[in-house]
């Protein structure tokens, strides 16, 4: 499992919306008028929004906007449901099949190892005040990643290697990517930024004045995000770094630096900066944004948005054992083939 995942979502999400297309207009009709928002949303004895419970961000919208709907970062209610009938269709179509597009998303291609049952990614497009996007980009307005930098023009110490980092292969664990280990989700889904991915897209956030802690559904990942604090020394890089927090009116601004290079995301490097905005909008939702800034990797900042809904709980357990030791004996397994196979 890892982040090839997402980008594999992504082309199948495509792949869905591209037929969708053909039986719509080009121009997608203006989207109906934004239901209104309550303002009694509930707050914590200190006055500030209370974002504690348990959230989804599960959703079929692709990062990128895919190029049929280019110029249209929200659709009608009529094209988003006719996406997500056809998303569906697709899914169903290949459903225990040995090769197609759900396999190839899950990395299974010709194993049959993954099905309907193993996938949670929602089957809706995000909705914010009630208009369906068509990427979770938002910035750039053409809701697609900017250029990355040359890593030959890069500073010194800058270009992260991310959880695909190149080198990869099979002849030590250390090798392979984080999320493959169990050591930490795939496709950033514990982030930051906290992305939707193929399933256990659920988080448990619980509240105090001094800390807020966002419990992750994949791997059981925990982040501690400290309050009116400060960063610690950059030498002290963490799997989802280090994130400091304070509310700006009824929103809370979470900053997070300082990543293990194992952890940057896309292709970072260690100047990144997660800059994220959590904002209830009403009781069962929090509007979810953030940006990436680093100089060193994108030629500028960039900046995603969704919706997180609330969800019944509770968080169970993810059964992902952490290191995957079992990984030792079918590496081990292997080479012991190939030598058998070379005295022969």
């Amino acid at each position: 499992m890892n982040t090839r995942f997402l980008v594999s979502v992504t082309a199948l999400a495509a792949l869905a919306i591209a037929s969708v297309s053909a039986q719509t207009p080009a121009a997608a009709a203006k989207p109906a008028a934004a239901k209104a928002k309550s303002s009694a949303i509930p707050r914590t004895s200190d006055g500030h929004p209370d974002l504690q419970g348990v959230w989804t961000n599960a959703t079929i919208t692709p990062m990128t906007r895919p190029t049929p709907f280019k110029d249209q970062p929200t659709v009608s209610d009529a094209v988003a449901k006719e996406y997500e009938k056809k998303n569906q269709e697709v899914l169903e179509s290949q459903d225990g099949a040995s090769n197609g597009p759900l396999l190839a998303a899950t990395g299974s291609a010709g194993t049959g190892g993954y099905n309907l049952l193993f996938l949670d990614a929602g089957t809706q497009l995000a909705r914010v005040d009630g208009q369906a996007r068509t990427s979770l980009i938002i910035d750039p307005p053409d809701g697609r990643m900017p250029a990355m930098i040359p890593r030959q023009n890069r500073s010194q110490g800058g270009g992260g290697q991310g959880e695909n980092y190149a080198g990869g292969g099979y002849d030590s664990i250390k090798r392979r990517p984080t999320s493959e280990r169990c050591l930490i989700g795939f496709g950033s889904t514990s982030g930051p930024p906290m992305l939707p991915v193929l399933y256990n897209n659920n988080y448990e956030i619980v509240q105090t004045p001094d800390a807020v802690m966002i419990l992750v559904e994949m791997v059981h990942d925990v982040r501690v995000i400290r309050m009116n604090a400060q960063h610690e020394s950059p030498a002290l890089n963490k799997w989802l770094g280090d994130s400091i927090g304070h509310w700006d009116g009824d929103t809370l601004v979470v900053e997070t630096v300082n990543f293990k290079p194992e952890n940057r995301f896309r292709g970072s490097s260690d100047k990144l900066k997660v800059t994220e905005r959590f904002k209830r909008v009403d009781a069962g939702t929090i509007l979810y944004r953030a940006t990436m800034d680093d100089p060193d990797a994108y030629s500028k900042p960039w900046t995603i948005e969704y919706p997180f809904v609330a969800t019944p709980g509770p968080v169970y357990e993810y059964a992902c054992h952490e290191g995957n030791y079992a990984m030792e004996d079918i590496m081990g397994g292997a080479r012991k083939m190939e030598q058998a196979a070379q005295k022969k």
